[in-house]
């Protein structure tokens, strides 16, 4: 992330109030939809047809944001439909960097930029505003589609549909209601709630943000001693929003951003679901946690100046797992 300002750039990992210090975090610039016939989408302009080879996909591995659109690509089988491009785990002057240093998953491999703020450039060159990512840019045009992830994994569930991607609706109209009713507990309380605890500049906004988090991993805790995942037992978009959260807390959330009450490990049914997630096919793949250790830790001066990346702790996320014997046995029943 970043901003431009008079020609130059300056760190905006976080934004604070003047009163409060409580993190908030902005609105995506772009945000255009890829259609099956290329008609306009729910926001933005039209244009953007479902063909396969035309986009391509800007991610950061360490970015929890940027992780549901690399899974939404896997789970679909778009693998062969959108390229990837991967920046540097380390984001420092000039905001993401394709600077390989001797990272071999570090390149862009569409225009061989040095940083993400050239494609924000390239799209609209008076750009001024945040560079994050996810990007998913159309080569065609030459534009970024959108830069809202959880949009993109919206294109993702269907739009590719008719010319070749998996058959999976993780959006399915059952089940949109109650994926609506947890995405808004997970997206304010857990993942913008890690960060609004890390970035804190009060304490009272700390413990605010804190109190939060817990109370609500408390609430999917006791939810899932009946359910299997949040919805039932079928993995849907709220599942996958809430994995990129859950996969990175113990290593990094834990201690980087003082979300210590306790570690996933200690919950036995979040810790159970998480390797369950994790454990379905492809997905290990999407999870790089030297990227993300190396990211958060290395990254962020304001709350570790050393940049010191911890060695520990050890996450074992194959381990095997065994759930919900009580509703297994009504379900046979």
């Amino acid at each position: 992330m970043g901003l431009l300002i008079n020609g130059h750039w300056h760190d905006q990992w976080y934004d604070t109030e003047i009163t409060g210090g409580e993190f908030k975090r902005n609105e995506a610039a772009f945000r255009n939809w890829i259609t099956p016939d290329g008609q306009p989408g729910p926001t933005g302009t039209g244009g953007f047809a479902a063909q396969a080879g035309r986009y391509h996909l800007f991610v950061s591995l360490a970015c929890p944001w940027a992780h549901r659109t690399l899974i939404y690509r896997q789970l679909k089988g778009l693998q062969g439909m959108i390229g990837v491009s991967i920046v540097s785990p380390y984001m420092l002057d000039q905001g993401w960097t394709f600077a390989a240093q001797d990272d071999p998953l570090v390149g862009d491999q569409v225009y061989h930029y040095d940083y993400a703020h050239q494609l924000y450039t390239k799209a609209l060159s008076d750009y001024s505003g945040r560079v994050t990512v996810p990007i998913l840019w159309d080569k065609q045009q030459h534009t970024i589609v959108s830069n809202e992830s959880s949009e993109i994994i919206r294109m993702f569930n269907s739009a590719f549909d008719d010319i070749g991607a998996t058959p999976l609706d993780l959006y399915a109209r059952h089940l949109q209601a109650e994926i609506e009713y947890w995405n808004k507990i997970i997206y304010a309380n857990i993942n913008n709630g890690v960060y609004r605890a890390g970035f804190a500049t009060t304490q009272r906004a700390y413990e605010k943000a804190y109190d939060r988090l817990f109370a609500n991993l408390d609430k999917i805790e006791q939810h899932l001693q009946q359910k299997r995942y949040l919805t039932g037992n079928q993995i849907s978009e709220a599942d996958w929003r809430l994995f990129t959260t859950l996969v990175r807390f113990d290593a990094v959330y834990y201690s980087h951003f003082k979300c210590n009450r306790n570690h996933i490990m200690d919950m036995p049914n979040l810790w159970a679901y998480l390797r369950d997630l994790y454990q379905q096919p492809g997905i290990v793949d999407t999870v790089n946690m030297q990227h993300i250790k190396h990211h958060y830790y290395a990254s962020h001066e304001t709350i570790n100046p050393t940049r010191i990346v911890p060695r520990g702790p050890e996450v074992d996320f194959m381990v095997p797992h065994q759930r919900h014997l009580i509703e297994d046995q009504v379900d046979d029943e």
